[in-house]
């Protein structure tokens, strides 16, 4: 089975074991996620199956919204409840207009350091490893874009807030760094990705949902795709290209030097193509179309 699936992974479940529960719904072994998703948190995890992981790049580079909730007071060594403390401070009283404050000094393009506990690799070292092992090494900022930041909801002890934002941002990293803003200790209690890119929340779906039938949740890989103009060519130009041969197809002319969706006349996606002199060269392939044999 070769396409996408929206789950909805649950707490307490790592992006890993939501691969590995996949794989035995579907007797499959070739299963990708888009884009980890912290164990403790729930939400949306595209799953890429097949031939459909060869496009997982095209739905991890798409920005992430989230709802997240910040408990001030303490903070941890991981950057959420599930973790140590290694710090406290006394709860201060905040007004609207201070929240809101701090929250639009975000928005933007910025850098932020990634947190020891995250799936980051140094020197092919995931730096969580080296963060149980109590080691802690200098990390390098990473460049990151928030476009939105909401105040949800504030108790005085708790601030829930959405948060919109660029691949590779660390929420419990921003819950801190907010905290700070505010003058308290703060850690990430509650993180639910609500869409990603595409995927939303109200179409995503629990594992015991796909396991009872896995062919009605899954998607074809153009829904990651939109981005890409669509060319349709017959049949045999479909296989041709998708089997290597670069093939004239004139009426790709307008997109020159572009990678292209490639459909059948059927409405069979065969994969992105590069455009160059009017010849479409294989990029990244899905499926080879059949042929009659008359053809």
């Amino acid at each position: 089975m070769d396409g996408i699936f929206n789950v909805l992974k649950p707490p307490g479940m790592t992006s890993h074991d939501v691969v590995g529960a996949m794989r035995k719904i579907l007797n499959m072994k070739k299963i990708g996620h888009g884009g980890t998703l912290d164990p403790s948190a729930a939400g949306v995890l595209p799953v890429f199956t097949g031939q459909a992981t060869r496009f997982l790049e095209y739905a991890s580079h798409e920005e992430k919204t989230y709802r997240a909730e910040m408990t001030f007071g303490f903070q941890t060594d991981t950057g959420d409840t599930e973790g140590k403390i290694i710090a406290e401070s006394p709860v201060l009283r905040l007004t609207e207009e201070e929240i809101d404050r701090a929250l639009e000094s975000f928005l933007g393009d910025g850098f932020q350091i990634p947190p020891m506990y995250s799936a980051i690799s140094v020197k092919g070292t995931k730096l969580y490893k080296l963060a149980r092992q109590g080691i802690e090494i200098k990390r390098e900022p990473r460049p990151i874009t928030i476009r939105q930041l909401r105040r949800v909801a504030y108790t005085g002890r708790t601030l829930v807030f959405d948060v919109t934002c660029s691949k590779g941002t660390f929420i419990r990293t921003l819950t801190e760094d907010l905290a700070d803003k505010l003058g308290m200790k703060g850690t990430m209690s509650f993180l639910l990705r609500r869409q990603a890119g595409v995927f939303t929340l109200e179409d995503a779906h629990t594992l015991e949902e796909i396991a009872e039938a896995p062919a009605r949740y899954c998607l074809d890989v153009d829904c990651v795709l939109a981005q890409f103009p669509r060319v349709e060519v017959n049949a045999l130009q479909g296989r041709r290209i998708a089997q290597g041969v670069a093939t004239t197809v004139p009426h790709a002319k307008p997109y020159e030097g572009q990678l292209v969706q490639v459909f059948t006349g059927e409405g069979l996606l065969v994969g992105l193509a590069k455009v160059k002199d009017q010849r479409l060269y294989a990029h990244k392939i899905i499926r080879i179309p059949e042929v009659q044999d008359r053809e």
